[in-house]
């Protein structure tokens, strides 16, 4: 039996320049995703309500809702990370785009040579942003869900010099390789370091005598 092939990223184009739209789509399905085109805003966002694209390329200037406000829709509503299309290359347009969350931006017109460059440089930006999310949402929940967790990876923390982000992975990896629950490991670390503490205690109360 064949192995199903692997489902493509999802792009989603939103221009108003048809030859623009349907040259950027060209360029992007020839290096393997999908994509799926939009004329205006509205019909964007319909479209993301219907499945949320990997990533949104958005035009800033397009009759209607402009590409900045769809952005405020984008990040408002949804999760989809996007990257402005723009006329203009300088720092005011660089600042503005990253002042309303983009993961970069292209400079029209978009040569074929540096586009994918650029956008798989912003589409893996999106893809750590997303992993600190999922993450940082898993680290709250275990740490909402016991005391001990939260003092296990605070305990990493200190052993091992390293944010709260690394121990609680680490700690929640080593849970999974030995099929056992966070709170379990945690529960286990905890007890060890006060049987390693309480043989410190030991062992100096003994070389004092």
């Amino acid at each position: 039996m064949n192995a199903a092939a692997p489902v493509k990223r999802l792009i989603m184009i939103v221009d108003d320049d048809q030859i623009l739209a349907e040259f950027l789509s060209e360029v992007l399905r020839n290096a393997g995703y999908d994509t799926v085109r939009a004329h205006a805003a509205d019909e964007a966002l319909k479209l993301v309500s219907e499945r949320e694209p990997d990533m949104a390329l958005l035009d800033i200037h397009m009759p209607g809702m402009s590409g900045m406000d769809l952005a405020k829709q984008l990040n408002r509503h949804t999760t989809v990370p996007f990257m402005f299309l723009s006329g203009r290359g300088d720092s005011d347009v660089a600042k503005q785009a990253a002042a309303y969350g983009a993961v970069g931006f292209l400079v029209k017109p978009v040569d074929e040579k540096q586009l994918m460059p650029a956008f798989e440089a912003g589409l893996a930006r999106a893809d750590e942003i997303r992993e600190l999310r999922r993450t940082e949402t898993n680290l709250n929940a275990a740490l909402a869900a016991g005391r001990e967790t939260s003092l296990a990876v605070g305990l990493l923390m200190c052993k091992f010099q390293t944010d709260r982000n690394t121990a609680f992975e680490v700690l929640r990896d080593h849970a999974r390789s030995s099929r056992r629950k966070v709170n379990e490991v945690a529960d286990q670390l905890l007890a060890a370091e006060e049987t390693l503490n309480g043989l410190h205690a030991a062992f100096n109360a003994r070389l004092k005598k």
